[in-house]
């Protein structure tokens, strides 16, 4: 098989891989050699000491390496040798595994999250989470009887199971699933859904912002409970929240996986050929939502996290949904002409480089992009890695005033990302109303962050002329205005108000230019004496304390010298002596208690303080510095919208929540509106919460994102 593989023994093997090397077992090898050339190397040659003798056979470049590194070939070598004189007792049958396919083994490697060796069990007997049989329905009337069943129930569990149907558990009826199709219609499972949540008891739905949009039941208030979000609010450092999770962490129980008993067939196909098989697998999530609810429950009592889940995250589970089915008109020939635009730029750029490094060459190859930049114009700089040189961003950005070559090709590399992600990627998720209906997760950031995906409308380089543009396709309906609203600075005002610092907190009292007033406090002179490369460092240093920023850090963003950066931190502490003292609060609270906190008691676990690691320990100490200030903002933006929601449903308004990206919140109003929607969506988002210093909102209008933003 070695022979087929790689045409060489496996003796021979041992010399490809001193050559190649691995960086997984830290095997220097020879740089620049990958396997396909060590491959063909030994094949031709059997052995170091032979290809090194016949090295004036090979190119120049390779006769190079070979000289230079010989010695590193011999040194992996040996590291690479397997020591088969070991003294052996045991005789090799003794090792024999046998069927290692047991029930047993299934859920250990389901406890230790082994989800690749999962996959070579049979799907379709996976082992069972409990004796109580799974029942698939499939008729109206059986749903209407069974339904009855559920709404009789103390406690109930829900799940929509994406392009197959609804999921149910309660004691009583077991577990079951309406398989949703032309014999139950998703109108009669939405009817049966919504009185069912109406009914008294306990109904914990797995994902429950999914179920709504699905059911079309976001207009309502409809009351539920969602394990998803709860386990979120417990852990939010894992990735996943589905069925296998919740029954596993909450029930220490093992469900069937629904990916691995659909690896290979539709739902329908699944149903037809093993009914209750398929029921078990997709019921397996309504069944772990009601009975891990109660342990959730408490355990968001006992952290403290009760009302932030029930006052907050909750009732943003509607918002979200009603902003997702709102959706934002999008132009399609603005975007159209938007790509053109950017296909124009890409390519004047694109002859710009060429010219400056003096042939023509693939921008977007790190390997080609290297040699121009650190062999061909002999930049500083070169970092030297196996695969080549590195030309990550950091390395790019400490070259801008270098070379003219170097801004260029980060804006041709920006640009051809908005080409392919917005100027093309937008045009697949516009819907047949013309708008996007996004999906903004409320569980994925370890801060509490909303995150926008299909499409991704938070990752837009604003900082860019041409990114900006971007916005310009977003526009309002017919007899329609788009409200855009952000918060002014929202984290450093709470970090004044978190911090208690004085001095910070009458800044921000006085209505003044807050960049200013810290570099005329921090360099010692007067305000009006502030110029704009001052402010600029005064800036930085401001949002760059609260992320916890080094001494390297501010160095690298203002090109300055450590020693410079580390005093202009220093004169900044002693400006603002508070904020220091909280700082270093946060990071000793950390420590002890394992876990940041924000305003709104929302836990952020910092494991890495604990690490033996020098670099993983400060990566903590920034997050236990970061998490209850980017958190809080969080906290209050999820008010805020719940709030601005709330109070156009109150007043029957037509105006829309449309778009949430970071600190800023868009609507849609129509023109009659316009006008009290504006003062709804100042007023609540200034008030969303009691700060010891103001919360400023400004409110723009326009035709377009763009025109409002601006």
């Amino acid at each position: 098989q070695v022979r087929e593989k790689y045409q060489v023994t496996p003796e021979e093997f041992i010399s490809v891989k001193a050559l190649m090397g691995d960086s997984s077992d830290n095997v220097p090898g020879v740089p620049g050699i990958g396997e396909k050339t060590a491959v063909k190397m030994i094949a031709g040659y059997h052995t170091l000491e032979n290809l090194y003798e016949h090295r004036d056979e090979q190119t120049p470049r390779m006769k190079k390496l070979l000289e230079e590194h010989f010695d590193e070939a011999l040194f992996s070598r040996t590291l690479v040798t397997i020591n088969t004189e070991s003294p052996v007792e045991r005789e090799i049958s003794e090792g024999e595994l046998g069927d290692i396919y047991t029930q047993a083994a299934y859920e250990k490697f389901y406890q230790l999250e082994f989800k690749q060796f999962l996959t070579r069990f049979s799907a379709a007997a996976p082992p069972a989470a409990e004796e109580q049989p799974a029942r698939l329905i499939t008729s109206e009337a059986d749903a209407q009887t069974c339904f009855e069943q559920l709404i009789r129930s103390e406690c109930a569990g829900l799940e929509w199971v994406e392009d197959a149907g609804l999921a149910a558990y309660t004691e009583e009826t077991g577990r079951v699933f309406f398989l949703e199709g032309e014999s139950l219609a998703k109108e009669a499972l939405s009817a049966l859904t919504e009185k069912l949540l109406t009914s008294p008891g306990v109904r914990t739905v797995l994902d429950a912002k999914k179920l709504l949009r699905a059911l079309g039941l976001e207009d309502g208030e409809l009351p539920f409970d969602d394990a998803a979000l709860a386990a979120y609010l417990l852990n939010p450092l894992k990735n996943a929240y589905g069925p296998e999770d919740i029954a596993r962490d909450y029930l220490s129980m093992v469900v069937p996986s629904r990916k691995e008993y659909l690896a290979k067939r539709t739902p329908q196909t699944a149903a037809g050929e093993d009914p209750d098989g398929f029921a078990a697998a997709m019921s397996a999530g309504a069944m772990a939502a009601c009975k891990a609810q109660p342990i959730l429950a408490e355990k968001l009592q006992e952290t403290g996290m009760d009302a932030l889940y029930r006052e907050i995250e909750i009732p943003l589970v509607r918002s979200l949904a009603r902003m997702e089915k709102a959706g934002i008109q999008v132009e399609r020939a603005e975007l159209a002409e938007y790509g053109s635009r950017l296909v124009r730029r890409i390519g004047e750029l694109q002859n710009e480089i060429c010219e400056e490094a003096g042939r023509p060459f693939n921008i977007l190859s790190p390997n080609q992009l290297g040699e121009v930049l650190f062999e061909d114009l002999q930049l500083p700089h070169a970092k030297k890695t196996k695969t080549g040189y590195s030309t990550s961003a950091d390395v790019l950005d400490k070259l801008r005033e270098v070379h003219p070559i170097v801004n260029h090709v980060l804006e041709y590399r920006q640009l051809t990302k908005l080409k392919s992600t917005y100027a093309d990627g937008l045009a697949a998720f516009v819907a047949e109303d013309g708008r996007i209906h996004g999906t903004f997760n409320q569980m994925i950031t370890a801060t509490g962050r909303i995150s926008s995906t299909e499409p991704n409308l938070q990752n837009i380089p604003v900082r860019l002329a041409l990114g900006r543009e971007i916005r310009r396709v977003f526009t309002a309906r017919e007899g329609c205005v788009l409200l855009d609203a952000d918060y002014s600075q929202i984290e450093l005002r709470i970090l004044a108000h978190m911090s208690g610092d004085t001095a910070l907190q009458a800044a921000y009292h006085t209505a003044q230019d807050i960049h200013a007033i810290t570099a005329a406090k921090v360099f010692g002179i007067p305000l009006e004496e502030v110029d704009a490369a001052k402010r600029r460092f005064a800036k930085a240093v401001n949002f760059g304390i609260v992320y916890g920023i080094s001494a390297f850090g501010l160095s690298e963003d203002l090109q300055i010298s450590r020693q410079e950066a580390m005093n202009t931190i220093e004169q900044y502490f002693e400006t603002y002596p508070g904020v220091k003292a909280f700082l270093d609060g946060l990071v000793r609270s950390a420590k002890e208690k394992g876990y940041a906190e924000t305003m709104y008691g929302r836990r952020r676990p910092v494991p890495e303080l604990a690490s033996s690691q020098f670099m993983q320990r400060s990566f903590g100490e920034r997050v236990a510095m970061n998490s209850p200030i980017q958190g809080s903002a969080a906290d209050i933006m999820k008010i805020a919208m719940n709030r601005v929601d709330a109070a156009l449903r109150e007043k029957k308004m037509e105006t829309r929540i449309v778009l949430q990206i970071h600190d800023e919140l868009l609507l849609e109003a129509p023109l009659a509106e316009a006008e009290a929607a504006a003062e709804i969506l100042k007023r609540e988002m200034e008030s969303a919460a009691q700060l010891a210093v103001p919360l400023e909102v400004e409110v723009h209008q326009g035709g377009s994102w763009l025109e409002a933003k601006e």
